[in-house]
């Protein structure tokens, strides 16, 4: 055991003390009359101690920060790097990681630069503060300031090896900041990556693109091997490989280091989403990890599970789930293994895609043989397996079952659920969910979610609800606790209450998004008409955000709905272009041209998809009654995108509402203002639904001399 004292104890002078546990003995192995120590870390052993220490007792700007080393059987902790020993204008880090490698003779720590020291000889009046932003600077200026912290305490991975004389290696620098070791950290090459060059399309791309070399971390030359690679890309455990995915390529690759060879593992095959409907490039499905020594890597593509020889490309299908539409993946029980066992049976995670249910199943890898062990219309969580016993820890849950813990064996044989955390939920009208098929206006099939309140009766007519952002029938069998939601309508305190709530998937057509959320809900919902237990003139749309902004597009298309709540809404695509995304500091513009909101390119390339997808230019067409949330410090989507809609909105006196919850971010994280808008937006819903009183705050408002005192839930008397 190893711990710091300031020195305020009078039983430990300030220093780093070494406890040993059996005998309790304790031993000082540095002490200064004055110091901060930081970056504290124990080898796995504890035969190995490392940390920082500053003990300048003056006020200097520039801490001459020194890494110390001790190892048992020392007397004191030697120091192995100072000021004096690092690179030119470099020191250890005191904001860096330490930690050793798991056969303990390396040594890892972080290099700083100093930082750029303030001039104290000035006064406040001589001080001029001005933003500066260049167009051609890497990153933004807001991003620089949201990044401001990180920067200062910028540091670039270093290693000693213990064993050789202490040798010194920069492994991370200026030129690669970014260092990967493998999980270990006792391989012979490091992986270093840059962005900097790509900084400035990022912007525009919403991507961020690397630059990778290989390190050999016994001598610190380094080797490019990857030029502008967008995606993910790693070490392999025993650091014979690197590997990743080129999303623009959709192409998994591996490098073979000792021999400087490139092998293109699934050119021509679809691994990569293929569901994928946004202007950027699809994701991977995955890799579930690496076989003893390197010998295979497992990929998954949309159902299955592969094995690739890393340098011929040879691939083998472990499982087939691709025919009947099951999803498999590899769950990892132990962590602390780097690779996948072939000498013990898999535990595998099943999902079907059909009815989505899931379930769990064992495969042999020898024997190359699958065996279902668990299945049902319910979701699973990830299994965790006790260190010393084979039993599994997971929950169960759908929509009318709370997740509880539950035991078993590796086999699934049987279940023994361990608590009972929801027992008054029996006493609530909960409801239930099912799968509902319907075709889109532009022929596509699609799935939604239907929640009926539990004592329904098909020959009755209910008020319905429509929730939706992109794509959720997956989550079917999700419970939803009935708690004051942060931006969402909750589906069981509404079924409760005798809503029946639609959740439709949508799928999009690059360049058109507002048309193709019409192309999927308004069918859905006339379907749903068609049954006959829909009240078709009382229906309500809810969603945020992305959600928000299709709602604000459908309700200038039709008048289907009778009202609606739109939050975190983009009524003009235009303006929100130039915006900034303040939680990250980056431009808006990447959302339009590559990402979620579909666009494909920039206002000057597609004015028409700008203005055709824009609900701004077609306000007057609203006739749906609106309430809008949006907060003053939302860092996702600029509010004045909300205030842009509800002034035009009451500029033609079109019924709508504006909340606005003080220094709340993208939605209410205080409780309060959640338990207060959930209570507005029920009201809201209640009274052009079902017909309750109107509260006063939608009748009179709120003014701001009463804000904080008088909320207006109020009920006033029906005329």
């Amino acid at each position: 055991l190893a711990f710091t004292s300031t020195g305020e104890d009078k039983e430990a002078n300030a220093g780093v003390y070494v406890l040993e546990v059996g005998t309790g003995a304790l031993k000082a192995v540095h002490q200064a009359k004055k110091a901060k120590y930081s970056q504290l870390t124990l080898s796995e052993s504890g035969k190995h101690l490392a940390f920082v220490a500053d003990t300048d007792t003056t006020k200097v700007q520039l801490r001459p920060n020194e890494l110390y080393h001790w190892s048992s059987g020392m007397d004191q902790a030697e120091k192995r790097v100072d000021g004096k020993t690092t690179p030119e204008g470099f020191h250890p880090s005191a904001h860096a990681r330490v930690s050793f490698s798991k056969n303990e003779d390396r040594m890892y720590f972080g290099f700083a630069k100093p930082p750029v020291v303030k001039d104290t000889s000035l006064v406040d009046e001589e001080i001029v503060n001005v933003e500066v932003w260049t167009y051609d600077e890497p990153r933004l200026y807001t991003v620089q300031e949201l990044q401001l912290k990180n920067d200062t305490i910028t540091a670039y991975t270093a290693v000693i090896h213990l064993e050789k004389t202490n040798k010194l290696v920069q492994l991370a620098s200026p030129a690669y900041p970014d260092a990967q070791l493998t999980k270990e950290g006792n391989t012979k090459f490091a992986l270093v990556s840059t962005s900097k060059p790509y900084e400035l399309e990022r912007q525009w791309t919403g991507r961020r693109a690397r630059d990778y070399a290989v390190v050999d971390v016994e001598s610190g030359i380094s080797r490019k091997i990857l030029s502008k690679v967008p995606g993910w890309v790693r070490l392999s455990p025993s650091g014979e490989y690197v590997y990743g995915y080129h999303s623009v390529d959709t192409t998994w690759f591996t490098y073979a280091i000792r021999n400087n060879s490139f092998t293109e593992l699934t050119r021509g095959k679809t691994f990569y989403n293929e569901l994928h409907d946004s202007p950027s490039p699809p994701r991977s499905y995955g890799a579930a990890g690496w076989i003893e020594q390197d010998q295979k890597l497992l990929l998954y593509d949309r159902y299955d599970i592969w094995a690739f020889d890393p340098e011929t490309a040879q691939a083998e299908r472990l499982t087939n789930g691709r025919k009947d539409k099951k999803v498999y993946r590899y769950i990892d029980l132990d962590e602390d293994k780097e690779y996948v066992d072939t000498r013990e049976n898999w535990l595998l995670s099943v999902f079907n895609e059909e009815d989505k249910s899931s379930g769990f199943a064992s495969y042999d890898y020898k024997r190359k043989r699958l065996t279902p062990m668990l299945a049902g219309p319910y979701r699973f969580s990830t299994p965790k397996k006790a260190k010393n016993a084979d039993q599994l820890l997971f929950t169960r849950e759908s929509f009318a079952e709370f997740p509880d813990l539950r035991i078993t064996d590796l086999k699934f044989r049987s279940q023994t659920k361990i608590s009972n955390a929801n027992p008054q939920q029996a006493a609530y009208n909960w409801g239930s969910i099912e799968l509902v098929n319907w075709t889109s206006l532009d022929g596509k099939k699609l799935t939604g979610m239907l929640v009926k309140p539990e004592n329904f009766d098909p020959n009755k007519k209910y008020p319905m609800l429509v929730n939706f952002y992109e794509k959720s029938a997956d989550g079917l069998h999700r419970h939803r606790a009935p708690a004051p939601g942060r931006s969402t309508i909750n589906y069981s305190f509404y079924a409760s209450r005798g809503y029946l709530i639609f959740n439709p998937d949508v799928h999009y057509r690059i360049g058109y998004p507002g048309e193709s959320a019409y192309n999927c809900v308004i069918p859905g919902v006339t379907s749903l008409i068609e049954k006959g237990f829909v009240d078709k003139d009382n229906i309500g749309v809810q969603g945020h955000s992305w959600g928000g902004y299709q709602i604000a597009y459908l309700v200038t298309k039709t008048d289907i709905f009778k009202a609606a709540e739109a939050g975190a809404p983009v009524p003009n695509m235009i303006s929100a272009y130039g915006g900034i995304r303040w939680w990250t500091g980056l431009s808006r513009q990447f959302q339009y041209e590559h990402t979620q909101s579909r666009i494909g390119g920039t206002p000057w390339e597609y004015p028409a998809r700008y203005i055709e997808n824009s609900p701004i230019f077609n306000i007057d067409k609203i006739n749906t009654p609106l309430l809008i949330m949006h907060n003053d410090a939302d860092g996702h989507v600029p509010w004045y995108q909300g205030i842009e809609l509800f002034v035009s909105l009451r500029r033609l006196g079109k019924p709508s509402w504006f909340l606005n919850y003080n220094g709340e971010p993208h939605w209410p994280l205080k409780r309060q203002n959640r338990v207060d808008f959930n209570i507005r937006m029920a009201q809201f819903f209640d009274y052009y639904l079902k017909g309750a009183p109107k509260p006063v705050w939608m009748d009179k408002g709120v003014p701001a001399m009463e804000k904080g005192i008088n909320q207006g839930y109020e009920l006033m008397d029906k005329e």
